[in-house]
């Protein structure tokens, strides 16, 4: 019985606990000098906890590693890597900072690792243009410290401090979106390794435009492509400037329709908010616990303004008229910025906060995006299914949105606890198909959610999918087994 139940989950729950691939030794001591020949020696590596900590991100999907790893330090060098490995059959799965969600760098079938973090530099910066050029390597904190002098900044913040390659592969988001826009909105030209080595300028090279309806939108073609029709070696970014004044806030609520009803109001307001994220009590004491943080133990909504000292305080009143008008209470600001960093840090730690409620357990997080205007009935009825489950779970989200994660903490030897939460997270999901939403608003489709995305495309969308891929990557090289 139990390897039937082991049998069920495996696809959608296959925990890296255990590595699927030992040496496979497919790659020839020829091939091997290949690499070594357009990287150098020190740049190659073929040893088993190198090839390891390269075969999983921080998902539960289990480790499954490449054949080898290579550190390019330059487009030219991954320009000619991809025209070895392609010209050799060797699939191709690029690597960044390693902190995605969905299994995205799972080497399915071996093949050959790009690790791009050695190319780390940011290029160029256009601050009249309020733009950026950046390689791979090159992370959003190590960006907006680089910016810290120019009035600029880069708001999109997905948590983690990932590459920027990364958040444009994956069309990353965060808790900023719902003022400054998604990874999409932020992009505006990328460099990209065709599979075959050919070297593709989305954009135009050079070109940093605010707009243009100049042919097909290439660059949104490869924005959340997930490393499936080439390796991005270079984006340009939208910058934004930085705000005069912050601050930020949290305020409790008496029920999970309260909070959201207020996350509504506030948008059809029009109060420019700039963050403003959920958490159910659950997971309020899981990180008053972890982060040493006091407030209350219910339903909350952290929320962040930004502005001119005016401006805030006039998005400040109103905000608080509206919260009250829907029950809030407990009201906490913090306008000073080692303040609010502690509350932020509270909200982007959620992940470890929520795995510390069963130590030993692994996470496994949902995605689900709807339409304003339905997510005061979803997040209610998720509260109301997750309570009747039995499972360890949190809520938490980017509810400006319409995008929440339930995080379930779940003990990875109990198979029939694996099918309980494989169930859970698919009918959440197909409830917000029928609500008009969408599997995945940031974490990507990686190797969990394939057929969630045939249900939400349907047949022409994945065949016209299938045809881009097909056209791009005709031997199926470009990261095999993610997406499609």
């Amino acid at each position: 019985m139990a390897s039937l139940l082991r049998a069920a989950t495996w696809g959608m729950f296959p925990w890296r606990g255990y590595c699927s691939r030992g040496m496979q030794g497919e790659l020839s001591e020829g091939f091997l000098e290949a690499l070594k020949a357009v990287v150098g020696s020190p740049h190659v590596s073929i040893a088993a906890a190198v090839r390891e900590q390269h075969g999983h991100d921080e998902s539960m999907h289990r480790c499954q590693p490449p054949d080898a790893v290579v550190w390019p330090q330059n487009v030219e060098q991954v320009s000619r890597l991809a025209a070895l490995c392609y010209g050799q059959g060797v699939p191709i799965i690029p690597f960044g900072s390693g902190t995605g969600l969905e299994g995205g760098v799972c080497a399915t079938q071996g093949g050959v690792c790009v690790n791009l973090t050695h190319m780390d530099r940011i290029l160029e910066l256009n601050p009249e243009d309020f733009s950026v050029v950046v390689e791979p390597g090159v992370t959003r904190k190590a960006l907006n410290t680089h910016l810290r002098d120019s009035g600029l900044w880069f708001p999109v913040d997905p948590g983690a401090d990932a590459s920027l390659c990364g958040m444009v592969a994956t069309s990353a988001s965060g808790t900023n979106a719902v003022r400054y826009g998604t990874m999409r909105d932020n992009v505006l030209n990328l460099e990209v390794v065709l599979p075959g080595g050919r070297l593709l300028h989305t954009a135009g090279p050079g070109r940093h435009f605010r707009k243009s309806a100049a042919g097909y939108n290439l660059t949104g073609l490869f924005v959340g492509s997930e490393g499936t029709l080439g390796l991005i070696t270079a984006a340009t970014l939208r910058l934004h400037p930085a705000p005069e004044a912050t601050v930020a806030a949290t305020c409790a609520f008496p029920s999970v329709q309260a909070a959201v009803d207020s996350t509504v109001h506030i948008l059809q307001a029009a109060v420019p908010v700039a963050r403003i994220e959920f958490l159910d009590d659950v997971m309020m004491d899981a990180c008053n616990r972890h982060s040493k943080l006091n407030c209350c133990v219910a339903p909350t909504l952290f929320l962040e303004f930004h502005g001119s000292e005016q401006a805030l305080a006039e998005q400040v009143q109103r905000t608080e008229e509206i919260i009250r008008h829907n029950g809030g209470s407990h009201f906490s600001w913090a306008k000073e910025a080692e303040e609010r960093s502690r509350l932020w840090a509270a909200r982007h730690n959620a992940w470890y906060a929520a795995l510390a409620l069963r130590p030993g357990c692994k996470g496994y997080s949902t995605d689900v995006c709807v339409p304003i205007s339905r997510l005061p009935e979803i997040l209610v009825q998720t509260k109301e299914d997750l309570e009747a489950s039995g499972l360890t779970g949190t809520i938490v989200g980017h509810v400006g949105d319409g995008n929440f994660h339930c995080i379930l903490v779940v003990d990875p030897e109990d198979h029939e606890e694996l099918l309980r939460v494989k169930a859970f997270a698919e009918q959440l999901v197909r409830r917000a198909l029928a609500l008009h939403g969408t599997c995945t608003g940031e974490h990507g489709i990686g190797l969990g959610k394939r057929q969630l995305l045939q249900e939400e495309v349907g047949t022409v969308g994945i065949e016209t999918m299938r045809q881009l891929k097909a056209m791009l990557d005709p031997r199926g090289l470009m990261n095999p087994g993610k997406v499609l």
